[in-house]
């Protein structure tokens, strides 16, 4: 090639790059939504964990004392 030859851009080369940088651009909104997702989920997940903790306490105290409550039932 001569070196006094401008280089004149492909616009086909240029469509594609666009195509491709907008696709790059979406592909980044969708990992910052995954990312937020996976913050919500564990957070959520957090929860349920200590909801079911708390669920497991709540009923074996009620146990305790419906037993407790029981036997003195029995003895009056």
């Amino acid at each position: 090639m001569n070196e006094k030859t401008p280089i004149v851009p492909n616009k086909r080369l240029q469509q594609t790059q666009a195509q491709v940088n907008e696709v790059v651009d979406i592909m980044r909104v969708n990992v910052d939504k995954v990312l937020e997702r996976d913050q919500k989920l564990s957070e959520l997940d957090g929860r349920a964990g200590e909801d079911f903790t708390h669920a497991k306490t709540k009923r074996a105290t009620r146990l305790k004392y419906w037993t407790t409550f029981g036997k003195c039932r029995q003895v009056l």
